[in-house]
């Protein structure tokens, strides 16, 4: 309850501190999603780093974050909480996601089929804006999506992904 008294949801009260406690461990804030899962909730918290990141990034932001996380007191119901990477096939949800990764090839998933039925494109991500994304399946003019109508959004592998893989 001490939560919803400071103003903000969960997702946002959390976002604001594990952002700084991210930053001085040398990780970026990638997402914080609070969700149920059958009868268990999850808050995940995603951190990421140019070289990525490993089992002991994770366990140093979960310890780093813990006893802050006690304090802020931000949800009422028993959850475990989870960190980790958001993955080489990592979710797009922020806008600072979809304009870092312009040019890369990306899965999406639509809530509903396209004319021709399909729900799922791949292409590479040519553009995007607050509420639309334009992605080129080189099937001819790329598409412009309202993302009210993408229900998901992921990097997709290919060669770029592979060979940053080896190098690290």
């Amino acid at each position: 309850m001490a939560g919803k008294k400071r103003g903000g949801n969960t997702v946002e009260q959390v976002w604001a501190l594990a952002q700084p406690i991210a930053q001085q461990l040398g990780y970026s804030l990638w997402d914080v999603r609070f969700v149920k899962e059958g009868s268990e909730w999850y808050l995940r918290i995603f951190i990421d780093k140019p070289e990525g990141i490993g089992i002991d990034d994770c366990v140093a932001m979960s310890r780093a974050i813990n006893d802050p996380l006690d304090r802020l007191d931000p949800i009422e119901q028993a959850y475990c909480l989870e960190v980790c990477s958001p993955g080489m096939n990592r979710e797009l949800t922020r806008e600072e996601h979809f304009q870092a990764f312009l040019g890369w090839p990306v899965e999406v998933r639509l809530i509903r089929p396209l004319e021709d039925g399909r729900r799922e494109l791949l292409g590479v991500l040519v553009s995007a804006s607050q509420g639309e994304i334009t992605v080129d399946a080189g099937e001819g003019e790329p598409l412009c999506l309202a993302k009210a109508a993408v229900s998901r959004v992921r990097l997709a592998e290919d060669e770029r992904s592979e060979g940053e893989e080896e190098e690290a």
